[in-house]
């Protein structure tokens, strides 16, 4: 399941992100893949761990925490601290597909990807390319959004960054631990979820409403891991 979040960071944090990201050092963005990765990866990104990732990422996570469409898609149980990065000049990022384990820098710590997302820091028409393109059973899908808003993905899709060759394209990437692993039963929930918003807002609660709520709450509870 793809799903679009609008509005994760307001246009006063977008702003903030670029003044802070614009007087930042950048490092190789091959520095966070592994050997296969690193053939087709070519950008730049915010040191790994370092302070002003940790201050803009902490703003992120809060940011999704608050969001009820991400956690209604995502149903995150662990989030791995964001990533910052930048493609300009031709910089792109070929077909490939997330790791299926990730390990926070400086930790032992383990999170299984199950969900990939890309918050946009970058409007549009800043840059020219640099479409996030996601592969699965219906196609190639182009992602471009507004600053500020972002996309949800299964990490088991294989995707790419096309070269940007104008401007400069910014955005965060992250990597969420799901209660729910299977991309199948999360969509299923997710939609269960959002009908049922629906009709409890065009008819308010009652006993049918508390049916399928037990519904979604009984099938969540069969299927989470916590």
């Amino acid at each position: 399941m793809m799903l679009h979040v609008p509005g994760v960071l307001t246009p006063e944090q977008v702003k903030h992100f670029r003044e802070r990201m614009a007087q930042a050092d950048w490092v190789d963005g091959r520095a966070s893949v592994g050997s296969q990765g690193a053939q087709v990866k070519r950008n730049r990104q915010l040191a790994e761990g370092s302070p002003l990732a940790l201050e803009l990422g902490d703003i992120i996570m809060r940011s999704l925490g608050n969001n009820p469409l991400f956690f209604s898609a995502v149903l995150p149980l662990r989030i791995l601290p964001p990533y910052f990065n930048s493609y300009a000049g031709g910089e792109h990022y070929g077909l490939h597909i997330d790791g299926a384990i990730r390990v926070p820098s400086g930790t032992l710590d383990k999170l299984r990807s199950d969900v990939s997302t890309t918050v946009f820091l970058s409007e549009p028409d800043e840059y020219e390319g640099g479409e996030l393109v996601v592969m699965d059973t219906y196609g190639a899908h182009e992602v471009k959004l507004p600053a500020g808003d972002a996309i949800v993905y299964p990490s088991s899709s294989v995707h790419r960054v096309m070269p940007v060759t104008a401007g400069e394209r910014i955005a965060s990437f992250l990597w969420t631990q799901s209660m729910v692993r299977d991309d199948w039963q999360r969509s299923m929930l997710f939609d269960l979820d959002q009908n049922i918003q629906k009709l409890r807002g065009a008819h308010g609660d009652n006993e049918t409403m508390v049916g399928l709520a037990g519904h979604y709450h009984n099938l969540l509870r069969m299927w989470a891991d916590t």
